[in-house]
Order: C-alpha cells, then sequence, then structure tokens
C-alpha cells in the first residue's frame, strides 16, 4: 500500500538552492585551514581546561571545556567542505 502523497514535497534535492556570497567566501577562507588545527586546537582547549581546574579556577576550567566540542564540529564542516566543495 503506498502512503498518500502530500500536495508539496518538503524535502531539498542536491543543488536545488545555492549558498549565500557570505558563505561561500568564509568556506573559501576555512578551507585553507589544514585539519590538523582544529583537532590541535580541541586538544589544546581540553588542556587548558585542565590546567585552569587545577588552579583552582572552577568556572574558568568549565567554560573553556565546552570549547572542545564546537572545535571538532568546526573541523568536520571544515573537511566536508574540502571534500564535497561548496555548492
Amino acid at each position: 500500500m503506498v502512503a498518500p502523497r502530500a500536495e508539496f514535497e518538503m524535502s531539498v534535492h542536491a543543488h536545488q538552492h545555492e549558498e549565500g556570497y557570505l558563505t561561500k567566501a568564509i568556506e573559501h577562507y576555512t578551507s585553507m585551514v589544514p585539519s590538523g588545527v582544529y583537532l590541535a586546537t580541541a586538544f589544546g582547549a581540553v588542556g587548558l581546561s585542565l590546567g585552569l581546574r587545577l588552579a583552582g579556577h572552577r568556572n574558568a576550567a568549565l567554560f573553556v571545556g565546552l570549547w572542545p566540542s564546537t572545535i571538532m564540529l568546526m573541523g568536520v564542516y571544515n573537511k566536508m567542505v574540502k571534500l564535497h566543495g561548496s555548492q
């Protein structure tokens, strides 16, 4: 049995919409950054967070400890742009 179709589909197909100029410009320059920089920066943030915690700066350590996941996510996005290009 086939499900009834909606009046219009909400899915987005490849190359259906283009990125804006600002996005393309940002992707152009950030794609020049080697992927290892993101990894090293994330590990550096972990080390800095640990150092702050050992120095007794609990709130600062928690704040800096939130950075690695964001940095790694930016690295993954950077890698995707490098592999698949900017549309």
